[in-house]
């Protein structure tokens, strides 16, 4: 290609029309032959734009259950880890009472914490309300209100 001064092109540019074969000089094309040609590359566009997404979707989700199954180990690993605890205060205890009373304390200490949570869960569980999202289903309840209003006054407000 030749270029004049400023480095532009002397030529008007050619596009490659995958569908029709060899370039021809846009400036020799039909507009209907323009229009399909873009309509052409948009749909192939967007093809591969999706394609794209996909496989960037794919990637993200194997990434994330990858994550997920590490998360999940580490709970298996904290919670041996915190039986452990556990186990060394009983033993612990056990140096100043008889081992049965020490596991004795430790336990009931665990279930004074284990309903102090309980009670604290279930008074925010109270605060939630009903899993049913109120303001969502009062803006359709009004939208149908709206609609079949019009409707009824044959589309006049």
């Amino acid at each position: 290609m030749t270029y004049t001064l400023n480095d532009r092109p002397a030529a008007p540019p050619r596009v490659e029309n995958p569908v029709a074969g060899p370039a021809t000089p846009v400036g020799d094309r039909s507009t209907a032959e323009l229009v399909r040609l873009a309509a052409e590359q948009m749909s192939t566009l967007v093809r591969d734009e999706l394609k794209l997404a996909q496989i960037e979707l794919t990637q993200k989700g194997k990434r994330a259950g990858v994550g997920a199954g590490m998360f999940g180990g580490a709970g298996v690993v904290a919670f041996y880890g915190v039986g452990a605890l556990l186990a060394a205060a009983v033993i612990g205890l056990a140096a100043a009472v008889p081992a049965w009373l020490s596991a004795l304390i430790i336990g009931a200490v665990l279930l004074v914490i284990a309903g102090v949570l309980a009670l604290l869960g279930r008074g925010q569980m109270r605060k939630a309300g009903s899993p049913m999202p109120q303001g969502a289903v009062a803006g359709v309840r009004a939208d149908i209100d709206v609609i079949a209003a019009s409707v009824k006054h044959g589309g006049q407000r």
